[in-house]
C-alpha cells in the first residue's frame, strides 16, 4: 500500500473514532445526570441514618440523699430532715435547719406526692413544710406509728396548740401564717410499708384554729401537698458492704468522710495520693461486718498502705488488713512512688472478702527529666530583649519569646520551683555559658513567668515563658541551650532552640498560594518582610498598619492593625475566601497590598494578580458539537484530497 493510501486509511479510522467519541460524550452526559440523582439520594439516606443512630439517652442521676446534714423545708412541699441516721431524732427549728431524723437510710430527691424513703424500725423522722403566705393551718397524717413534738408557726397563732387524733396519727397545727412547721414521727416497730401525707388549708376561716377543741379539718378543707411512702426495715447489723452504695474517692490527704468526687488536681512528685472509703450495707448503714480488705496496685513503681487518716507510707504493691473499712478503721489507702522522682500511673483495686469494692487509677508525677521549647520568636537586633504581647498572646504579664515546658520521664508536665501544685517563685532557668555570644547575650525566665498549673486545660500557665536578648546590630541564627537546675536535687535538665536576630521590617513582597481559584475556595496570601540588610524581619516589632484591596475575595484574617507581627520567619499569612456576599464574576484580577508605614520609607506597594473562575465545565454542548462537526469536515476534506491523488496515479 502506498504512502497516500496509508494516510487515507488513517484518516478514515480517525473519523470513526471521532464519531465514537461524540456518541460516548452524549451517553456520558445522560449518565452524569443519573449518577447525580443517585448521589443525592445516597447523601439524604446517609444523613437520615446518622440522625437516627446519634440519638442517646441521658443518664439518670442518683437520688440518694442519705447523710446530708440538713434539709430546709420549702413552701408547699413535704420535707424530711435528712441529717444523722444514727443519733436521736430531734425537732429544733421549723425551717428544718439542724433537724435530725433517726434511722433514715434512704430518701429520694423528690418533695411532692410520690416520695420514697427507707428507715429502720427503731427510727423516727422529722417532717416539715413551709406553710406559705396564704396557709393558716397544716395537717400531717401517718398510716401507723405516732406523731408528737411539733414546732413552728408565727404571729398571734404561734404553735401553742396542736390537735392530735386519738391514735396520734393525725396532727393539725395552727398559727402557720407564712411560717414553717415541723413535727416528729416515731416509726412503727414492725417492718412494713407505711405512708405520711401533709395537707395545708388556704381557707381564711381556718385562722380560728386556736384551741385543741376547734373543729377545723384541714385534711378535708385543705389540699394535699406531699406524700411519702416509707419502707420500714429491721436493722442489718451483720450485712456486708454493697459495692453500689459504698464510696471511694481520691484526695491529697486521708479523711474519715470521703468526698463526693475525686481529687481534681494532679498528684505531684514526692506527694502521696489517698483513697478514702466508706463501705455501707444494703440499708445504707456503715458496714459492721469485719473481713479481709486487700489493696493491690497494678504497678511495681508504687507502694500502698491501709489504715486510718495518719497511715504511714507502704513498702509493697499489695497490702492486706482485717476490719470493717469504716471511718477510722482501715478506711484510708495511701499510695506513693516506689522510687523517689520516678513517675507512676497505677490502678489500685480494693476488695472486701474477695469482692471488688472499688478501683481507682492514680498518677503521681515524677521529677523533671526533659525540657520542651516551642513557639520561638525571632528577636530584634537592638540589645534590649523586648518581647511583643501579640507573640504569645498571654497579656502584658506574659510577654516573652517562647514557651518552655518541663516534663517527667513519662511525659507528664511538671513545674519549676518546688515542683508542687503552686509556684514558689524560685528562678531555676539559665542559659548555658557556652551559648552566650555577641549574637545572643542573655536569656531569662522571670519568676512571674514560670508555669503555675499542671492542667493541660490551663494554657498558657502550664508553660513557663522565656526571653532572649540579641546583641546590638547583630544579625543571624544561633543554637542556644537552656538549663533548668532543680532546687531540690541539683539535677540539670537542658533544652535547645534556634535563636534568630534580625532588624525591623523595611521592605516586603506578597504572593498567593495559587495562581487561580474557584469560587468558594480558600486562598492564602503570604507577605514576606525583610529588614534593611535583606534578612527576614524579626517578629517583635510590629509591621504597621496596612491597606489591602483584593477584588472578588473576602478577608477572614483581620487586616489594617498597626500591632501586626510576623511569624518567626518574618512572614505573615492572611486567609481569604474566594467570592463575596454578592457573588463573583470570573476573570483575572489584581490586588494591591500596601503597608503604609513601610511604603512611606523604602518599600513598594505590592500587586498580586490572580485568576478566578465560578467552577465547573463552562463549555456548552453547542461548543462541543460545533468543534466535532468542524473536525469531521476537516477530515472529510483531507480524505477527498487523498482520493484525488490516488486516482491520478
Amino acid at each position: 500500500m502506498c504512502h497516500n493510501e496509508t494516510e487515507l486509511e488513517d484518516l478514515k479510522d480517525l473519523r470513526a473514532e471521532v464519531r465514537k467519541f461524540l456518541i460516548l460524550t452524549n451517553e456520558r452526559k445522560k449518565m452524569s445526570k443519573t449518577t447525580l440523582r443517585k448521589r443525592i439520594s445516597l447523601v439524604a439516606v446517609t444523613a437520615l441514618t446518622a440522625g437516627v443512630l446519634s440519638v442517646v439517652t441521658a443518664p439518670v442521676a442518683s437520688a440518694n440523699l442519705n447523710g446530708l446534714p440538713t434539709q430546709v423545708f420549702a413552701a408547699g412541699e413535704l420535707g424530711v430532715a435528712t441529717g444523722s441516721n444514727t443519733t436521736g431524732a430531734t425537732v429544733t427549728t421549723a425551717a428544718g435547719t439542724g433537724a435530725l431524723s433517726l434511722g433514715l437510710l434512704y430518701k429520694d430527691a423528690s418533695s411532692t406526692t410520690a416520695q420514697t424513703a427507707t428507715a429502720l424500725t427503731s427510727g423516727a423522722l422529722v417532717l416539715g413544710t413551709n406553710a406559705g403566705s396564704a396557709a393558716t393551718a397544716v395537717a400531717f397524717v401517718v398510716s401507723s406509728g405516732t406523731l408528737g413534738t411539733a414546732v413552728g408557726g408565727g404571729g398571734t397563732q404561734a404553735i401553742t396548740v396542736a390537735r392530735y387524733a386519738a391514735n396520734l396519727r393525725t396532727a393539725t397545727l395552727g398559727g402557720t401564717n407564712s411560717t414553717a412547721v415541723a413535727i416528729r414521727w416515731a416509726l412503727p416497730s414492725t417492718a412494713g410499708t407505711y405512708t405520711v401525707s401533709a395537707y395545708r388549708s388556704t381557707n381564711a376561716a381556718n385562722a380560728n384554729f386556736t384551741a385543741a377543741t376547734d373543729t377545723v379539718d384541714v385534711t378535708t378543707s385543705g389540699a394535699i401537698i406531699g406524700t411519702i411512702t416509707v419502707s420500714v426495715v429491721a436493722a442489718a447489723a451483720t450485712d456486708g458492704p454493697v459495692v453500689g452504695y459504698s464510696t471511694c474517692t481520691t484526695k491529697n490527704s486521708g479523711t474519715l468522710t470521703p468526698a463526693s468526687t475525686d481529687y481534681s488536681s494532679a498528684f505531684v512528685n514526692g506527694n502521696s495520693a489517698y483513697i478514702n472509703m466508706q463501705m455501707v450495707n444494703s440499708y445504707l448503714q456503715a458496714n459492721s461486718l469485719e473481713g479481709n480488705i486487700v489493696v493491690t496496685s497494678s504497678s511495681a513503681d508504687s507502694v500502698v498502705a491501709i489504715g486510718g487518716t495518719s497511715v504511714a507510707a507502704g513498702t509493697g504493691s499489695t497490702v492486706v488488713a482485717y476490719g470493717t473499712a469504716v471511718a477510722g478503721d482501715d478506711s484510708v489507702v495511701r499510695v506513693n512512688q516506689a522510687t523517689a522522682g520516678k513517675p507512676v500511673t497505677t490502678t489500685v483495686t480494693i476488695t472486701f472478702n474477695g469482692a471488688v469494692i472499688c478501683t481507682k487509677t492514680i498518677t503521681i508525677r515524677g521529677a523533671v527529666d526533659s525540657m520542651v521549647i516551642s513557639n520561638v520568636s525571632s528577636v530584634e537586633s537592638d540589645g534590649n530583649g523586648t518581647a511583643n504581647a501579640a507573640w504569645l498572646a498571654d497579656g502584658t504579664l506574659r510577654d516573652a519569646h517562647m514557651y518552655i515546658q518541663l516534663k517527667d520521664s513519662a511525659g507528664n508536665t511538671v513545674l519549676p520551683g518546688d515542683q508542687t501544685s503552686s509556684n514558689t517563685g524560685n528562678t531555676e532557668f539559665s542559659i548555658d555559658t557556652a551559648s552566650v555570644s555577641n549574637l545572643v547575650t542573655a536569656f531569662t525566665v522571670a519568676s512571674g513567668d514560670q508555669a503555675t498549673s499542671l492542667s493541660s486545660s490551663a494554657v498558657p500557665y502550664n508553660y513557663s515563658a522565656g526571653k532572649y536578648t540579641c546583641g546590638s546590630s547583630q544579625y543571624g541564627t544561633q543554637k542556644v541551650t537552656v538549663k533548668h537546675t532543680s532546687a531540690a536535687t541539683g539535677k540539670i535538665t537542658t533544652g535547645t532552640f534556634d535563636a534568630r536576630c534580625a532588624g525591623d521590617a523595611y521592605t516586603y513582597t506578597a504572593s498567593f498560594d495559587k495562581a487561580s481559584y474557584l469560587q468558594g475556595e480558600i486562598a492564602t496570601l503570604t507577605v514576606s518582610f525583610k529588614d534593611s540588610k535583606g534578612n527576614a524581619a524579626n517578629a517583635v516589632t510590629a509591621v504597621g498598619a496596612s491597606e489591602m484591596i483584593v477584588p472578588m475575595m473576602t478577608f477572614v484574617t483581620a487586616t489594617g492593625a498597626a500591632s501586626t507581627t510576623t511569624k518567626a520567619d518574618g512572614t505573615k499569612a492572611y486567609t481569604l475566601t474566594v467570592g463575596t456576599t454578592t457573588g463573583m464574576t470570573a476573570g483575572t484580577y489584581s490586588g494591591i497590598i500596601d503597608f503604609t508605614g513601610l511604603t512611606a520609607v523604602a518599600a513598594t506597594k505590592q500587586t498580586v494578580t490572580y485568576k478566578l473562575s465560578t467552577g465547573g465545565d463552562t463549555t456548552t454542548n453547542a461548543d462541543v458539537l460545533k468543534s466535532i462537526v468542524a473536525l469531521i469536515a476537516s477530515i472529510n476534506k483531507q480524505i477527498q484530497a487523498l482520493q484525488k491523488l490516488i486516482l491520478k496515479r
